[in-house]
């Protein structure tokens, strides 16, 4: 008997330590977990701006840059930044993306907020940088997206709302569990795809996409020119393309759904 005490205090004591063990590290598990994906939006979307927006600084001879110059510069830096950070993070580097993550289940509510400020934060430094940086004066609205002058601000809102559903539902499918073993070369696929939606809708609205992309100008150069449509257009395209995906295309039956919640772990195979 003397024995078998022993032998369950020990087991009382080892599984009493666990506990305290556990409750310790658990104060510490969320940021542990996901400071390095919280730094990666960050520097990628700091990388956005900067070297997106180098691409639209006037070269010297040239009084307008060429057409796609611009265009083809922002989606090569979009596959450079997901090869770089996309499996650290998901390299988002747009708040409309990590919104889409919130309401498919990737990703709890607390870290997307945390892209949020850190996509922010890294767009607007980029940006600001660059402006130290350029061998010329950015104060005039250089890299700013501004609707076409013959729009109205309805056609400019209704365009980048259709601009956002494209990428989102480009996103939703690379999300989809039945491309799960579909990963391959998903850089070059959304860089093209970036680089295709600037091209086409890069003349009338600037082809934002993106909150944070059309906010660090705006705020270094004061260009609040129909500023409102670069957020309500990617936020509300980007809501209504997750949410059809969802529940039309979405094969439910053969998937477990996430748990939407506070707090939780992320997926590293989102992006843009």
């Amino acid at each position: 008997m003397d024995v078998d005490s022993h032998l369950v205090n020990v087991t009382e004591n080892i599984i009493v330590e666990e506990i305290k063990k556990n409750r310790k590290n658990k104060g510490n598990s969320w940021f542990s977990e996901n400071w390095r994906a919280i730094f990666s939006e960050l520097m990628s979307t700091f990388s956005l701006l900067f070297f997106g927006c180098m691409t639209c600084i006037p070269i010297d001879g040239v009084p307008i840059n060429p057409p796609l110059y611009g265009t083809i510069g922002f989606g090569l830096i979009v596959l450079m930044n997901i090869q770089t950070f996309g499996h650290i993070s998901g390299a988002h580097m747009n708040p409309t993306v990590t919104l889409a993550a919130i309401i498919w289940g990737n990703m709890s509510i607390a870290l997307g907020i945390a892209y949020f400020v850190a996509q922010c934060a890294g767009a607007v430094m980029g940006y600001g940088i660059l402006m130290i940086l350029s061998p010329i004066d950015m104060s005039s609205g250089i890299c700013t997206t501004q609707p076409h002058v013959k729009h109205t601000v309805y056609q400019a809102l209704g365009i980048e709302i259709l601009l956002t559903v494209a990428l989102v539902l480009i996103n939703c499918s690379v999300w989809d569990p039945v491309n799960k073993d579909k990963g391959e070369s998903l850089s070059i696929k959304f860089g093209l795809t970036i680089a295709a939606l600037s091209i086409a809708g890069g003349p009338m609205t600037g082809a934002s996409m993106n909150p944070v992309r059309s906010f660090a100008p705006a705020i270094w150069t004061n260009t609040w020119n129909s500023h409102w449509v670069y957020w309500a257009g990617p936020f509300l395209g980007g809501t209504l393309a997750v949410i059809f995906y969802k529940f039309v295309w979405l094969r439910t039956e053969r998937v477990i759904e996430p748990e939407f919640s506070w707090t939780g772990s992320r997926n590293c195979h989102e992006l843009v």
